[in-house]
């Protein structure tokens, strides 16, 4: 599993299913919008501070956040 890809995918597929851009997203979690970009393409080691501000910006809890078949562990 690659956590950061997947990570990634999860805050991407999120996003798009609210209707919001990378930059309303950046914006609301405080995080510059290349950052995010960075994250949603799976090129960060995103810090656990950054993981919370992403959650808390796409207004879902991080048990709603980590269900999902990306994080299933094999």
């Amino acid at each position: 599993m690659d956590i950061q890809k997947n990570f990634g995918l999860r805050v991407k597929e999120l996003r798009l299913r609210k209707g919001i851009s990378q930059e309303a997203l950046a914006l609301k979690a405080g995080i510059d919008r290349t950052y995010m970009t960075s994250v949603e393409n799976g090129k960060r080691n995103v810090a656990i501070q950054n993981i919370c501000k992403i959650i808390q910006a796409l207004d879902i809890t991080f048990a709603d956040f980590f269900t999902s078949d990306l994080f299933e562990i094999k």
